[in-house]
């Protein structure tokens, strides 16, 4: 007999249907993960399965024998965090900001255990233990903020585990972290899924984790169950045309070869040397200290060079990147671009150069304004560094630079909310490709993007590299997106270069501890 038996589930908001004719079932201690692409219906089903949609629900969910989707809401409350507990995305939308981590994991377990408060101290510590956060004791006093991502994590993962549920459903309980800790998180999972007998429901659209986890997958598309099987048989043999383009989009080497002339010639577009980045932080009154991002990093690029720089969140890329542009204030070091020191240029000179050297973000909403048309924001840069092109001249520009990078010239006179995540990535590499730049600066570029939409967006980048020969310092903390687009590859931990190489000998024979340390994480 299953555990959780889902059939015909179907959900609807108002009139439009975003979970249809759902099927599928979770037997006892077992491994089931959902996968699909933003939009497919994954959270809403998990959610469903809890009655926590506010959707008109139709269908049967079975848990233990009975029906959830007729139980009264006293059931419900025994129900919830007792037999079936959940586990979100971003804890630190889910967590009370006003509580401490200890007070929330002790609330849970006087509701649903009725232990006495010292019990339940007792109890919250061990669980906080049992789940990695180091000094349990102390950490039992702080609130959310006072944690880090992977910490917080921990944190909704304890209480979660408080009433030993038969059932924990992870709704994208790793998407927010670091590609390291996101396998710290799948194998304490795994640990604890053994140790407690429980079933695991994982939501999530990161491949590798199934791959690593699951012991079946269902395969989502537009609210639909396309395809359910056992994982190494979906991996090995997918038979949905849908899931064959998943397991497709995952990224593969896209960087162009380098012309042997190029490869050999010590010349250089890009040389850092002893690059520094100190922040003051302050400690009372009257002290203040610094803390330093970026520890005496020298790299160089070649023209049509791609250097990858990863690392964790912190590790100091992005602050780097801006040092290297002259745009981090508290900036030291030597940096030639094209052979100009940036840091002895005036103010007209580096205007000048900027026109050469463009950035793209990790979220074009945020890098996107919204109140200008797609026509003004991609030729604010013509406007600016050739004044002298005429208004229709610039027009037709924009339109050669949208349709180069596969938008149509009938969007010039909308906003950037009316597009979606790709197309709004598109939109911001056409704003910097279309000053045609030596070097482009990615940071983050697809990681807000889904798998399939991240596979157009670097096809695109190399398509554009191959094209107008730029180089490009791509920033990322997905090791299979810089393998895919590297020549080279330089790995930074705490603001340092840990190691640097050919994107070929990092993957296939790291040196240092902690880059093996992330390729392990992603490729075990």
């Amino acid at each position: 007999m299953s555990l959780l038996d889902v059939r015909h589930l179907s959900v609807a908001f108002d009139d439009k249907r975003v979970v249809d004719d759902v099927s599928f079932s979770l037997a006892a201690g077992e491994k089931f993960a959902l996968v699909g692409e933003s939009g497919s219906g994954k959270t809403v089903t998990a959610l469903s399965l809890l009655r926590l949609a506010h959707a008109q629900v139709d269908g049967t969910i079975e848990f233990a024998g009975k029906n959830i989707a007729t139980a009264s809401e006293r059931e419900l409350r025994v129900l919830r965090g007792a037999d079936i507990a959940m586990i979100f995305q971003e804890p630190m939308s889910a967590l009370n900001p006003l509580y401490t981590i200890g007070n929330q994991i002790v609330e849970v377990l006087q509701l649903h255990e009725g232990l006495s408060p010292r019990d339940a101290v007792a109890r919250a510590i061990e669980l906080l233990r049992q789940t990695g956060i180091p000094a349990p004791e102390q950490r039992f006093y702080s609130y959310p903020h006072q944690l880090s991502g992977g910490q917080r994590q921990r944190a909704m993962i304890a209480m979660a585990l408080a009433c030993k549920p038969k059932l924990l459903i992870a709704d994208e309980p790793t998407t927010a972290l670091d590609v390291s800790l996101r396998g710290q998180i799948i194998d304490l999972l795994d640990s604890l899924q053994q140790q407690y007998g429980m079933a695991i429901l994982l939501i999530t659209h990161d491949l590798n984790l199934v791959r690593r986890f699951a012991q079946r997958v269902g395969v989502m598309q537009h609210g639909k169950l396309v395809e359910l099987a056992p994982t190494a048989q979906l991996f090995a043999a997918p038979q949905a045309e849908y899931t064959k383009r998943l397991l497709d989009a995952r990224p593969r080497k896209l960087a162009p070869p380098l012309p042997a002339q190029v490869e050999q010639a010590h010349q250089w577009l890009l040389e850092a040397k002893h690059v520094v980045v100190d922040f003051p932080v302050s400690k009372g009154w009257f002290k203040k200290e610094h803390f330093r991002a970026v520890d005496h990093v020298d790299l160089h690029l070649r023209p049509g060079e791609t250097l990858g720089i990863v690392g964790e969140s912190g590790s100091g890329k992005s602050t780097l990147a801006m040092a290297l542009l002259n745009l981090q204030d508290m900036a030291h070091g030597r940096v030639r671009f094209e052979g100009h020191d940036l840091h002895q240029q005036s103010r007209d000179a580096l205007r000048t150069l900027r026109a050469s050297m463009q950035v793209v973000f990790q979220d074009p909403f945020a890098a996107l304004s919204p109140r200008m048309t797609i026509e003004q924001i991609v030729g604010e840069g013509l406007a600016l560094h050739q004044p002298e092109l005429g208004r229709e001249q610039r027009r037709q520009q924009v339109i050669a630079m949208l349709e180069e990078v596969g938008l149509p010239a009938s969007i010039l006179q909308r906003y950037p909310h009316e597009f979606s995540g790709g197309q709004r990535q598109r939109i911001a590499i056409a704003r910097a490709v279309i000053l045609s730049p030596a070097l482009l600066v990615l940071d983050e570029p697809t990681s807000a993007l889904d798998v399939s939409v991240q596979k157009q967006v670097l096809e695109l980048l190399a398509e554009l590299q191959r094209r107008h020969q730029m180089s490009y310092l791509f920033i990322s903390h997905d090791l299979e997106v810089i393998r895919a687009m590297s020549h080279r590859v330089l790995v930074m931990q705490d603001g340092k270069v840990v190691e640097t190489g050919s994107a070929e000998e990092i993957f296939a024979q790291p040196q240092q501890a902690y880059t093996k340390k992330l390729v392990a994480a992603v490729y075990g």
